[in-house]
């Protein structure tokens, strides 16, 4: 599907919380307090802060199913600010994947969930991230309202 808007901004990650779901074979690793199974499925709950086209913050459920290879990764973010200057909140749904280093998901708008200036917001952004992102990373969310 095509949409007449795009916004573009940047994205950082303000808080971070995992924890285990399930722990298939009892082996994982642990990185600062976060243990993460090499088989199993964890929580995340994050909070996200936008700035450019898209300014406000966010919070996001996330649910991670660690395997050898790519682990699929289904989120859903509940964001209040602007997008293209329209004023509001609105859900994001997440579906994607990760590995040792990146994560790519499509992320689309989930209708009907939208708040003042985003009750009608419609859109998707297809999302690729590779290695830290000290500076924040990129969003382009191609959209259209009312």
């Amino acid at each position: 599907m095509s949409y007449s808007h795009t916004a573009r901004s940047k994205f950082t990650i303000a808080s971070w919380s995992e924890s285990v779901i399930t722990d298939v074979d009892g082996e994982g690793t642990t990185a600062g307090d976060t243990y993460y199974p090499a088989r199993g499925a964890t929580r995340a709950a994050v909070e996200y802060s936008y700035s450019g086209d898209v300014e406000g913050t966010s919070t996001v459920a996330y649910l991670i199913a660690y395997k050898a290879d790519a682990a699929p990764v289904l989120g859903l973010e509940r964001f209040e600010g602007s997008i293209g200057g329209h004023d509001g909140t609105c859900v994001f749904q997440h579906l994607g994947i990760q590995d040792q280093g990146s994560v790519s998901a499509r992320i689309e708008v989930v209708p009907g969930m939208g708040t003042g200036g985003l009750t009608d917001l419609r859109g998707s952004a297809d999302l690729s991230i590779t290695g830290p992102g000290d500076s924040g990373y990129e969003f382009v969310l191609s959209y259209d309202v009312g």
